[in-house]
């Protein structure tokens, strides 16, 4: 769960995501990749990848964020 807010410089189709955001939301995804490009042996050690935050893991996560649009909701105020 996240705050909307305005982004001055964004289109109105796309909205900015913060990268801890992001590497939480795509995970499964992100994890997966690693493995299918070879980057990663096992789940666990594609899990420390993302924990460390290797510059492996920025690279697929650009990848897995143009296959996987995000959705966003707003609920009307009171």
């Amino acid at each position: 769960r996240s705050v909307i807010v305005v982004g001055p410089e964004l289109k109105l189709n796309q909205c900015g995501l913060p990268k801890k955001i992001a590497l939480e939301l795509y995970q499964p995804f992100i994890i997966r990749k690693l493995k299918e490009h070879g980057l990663a042996d096992t789940i666990k050690s594609a899990k420390r990848m993302l924990e460390r935050r290797d510059a492996e893991v920025w690279d697929i996560l650009e990848e897995v964020i143009y296959q996987h649009p995000v959705l966003l909701n707003r609920a009307p105020t009171l």
